[in-house]
């Protein structure tokens, strides 16, 4: 695996080659202080499988780097890591394409915990972002209607909320089955349901909705 963390603090990079060679420690870790650097090391090493990408970057704004690399290297992950922390960036930043939003404020055993799910296939959300209920001034798209209902207004049953709250912290089909003892062709039914539900077509467009309308799910389980 090949993981380039681009990132203009010094501590920063340092500490997530910690975190990256505990995870993966195979995984050849490249690094660069803004964008430029990042998007050169891109072109020049084409098997890059995953980047680690700071918002807040000397040379330019990191979501539009974050929109170029999605453009671009489509094979290739994003996990974002930022100072901010509020709703909307998270929002945008998945609505972009990323899989992860990482607050740089995290502690160690979070990024480890964090970078595993999406190593896993998952999407990290943090956890404080899914306990605040303000909605998103943005209307999200394609689920507008869907932002100004509540979930049971739509119809969502109780157990569709569940796995809906099961996939905003990034389980798995076979994991939403394990804990709420069901079979996972059921939690795929489920799945299907709340899709069409939300008018999205895929995960990432159902968190993204939830995030921007601020509804109230149930609690992990």
């Amino acid at each position: 695996m090949k993981i380039l963390v681009v990132d203009d603090h010094l501590l920063i990079r340092e500490a997530l080659r910690g975190v990256l060679k505990e995870l993966r420690p195979d995984a050849v870790v490249l690094e660069a202080s803004n964008g430029s650097q990042g998007m050169q090391l891109m072109t020049d090493q084409a098997d890059i499988n995953l980047v680690l990408l700071d918002l807040n970057l000397p040379d330019r704004d990191g979501f539009s780097m974050l929109a170029e690399l999605r453009e671009r290297y489509l094979a290739t992950s994003v996990v974002v890591l930022s100072g901010q922390q509020d709703r909307g960036s998270v929002v945008k930043a998945l609505a972009l394409g990323a899989l992860g939003f990482i607050p740089k404020s995290a502690q160690r055993e979070v990024m480890l915990a964090a970078l595993e799910l999406v190593f896993a296939g998952g999407i990290y959300i943090p956890p404080e972002i899914l306990s605040r209920q303000e909605p998103i001034a943005a209307p999200p798209q394609p689920s507008a209607e869907a932002s100004r209902t509540l979930p049971k207004e739509l119809g969502l049953t109780e157990r569709q909320l569940e796995v809906l709250a099961l996939i905003m912290r990034g389980k798995s089909n076979k994991a939403i089955s394990r804990v709420l003892d069901v079979a996972e062709p059921t939690v795929k039914n489920h799945i299907t349901a709340i899709l069409k539900v939300l008018k999205v077509t895929n995960r990432t467009e159902a968190v993204i909705s939830v995030l921007r309308s601020g509804w109230e799910l149930p609690p992990a389980l």
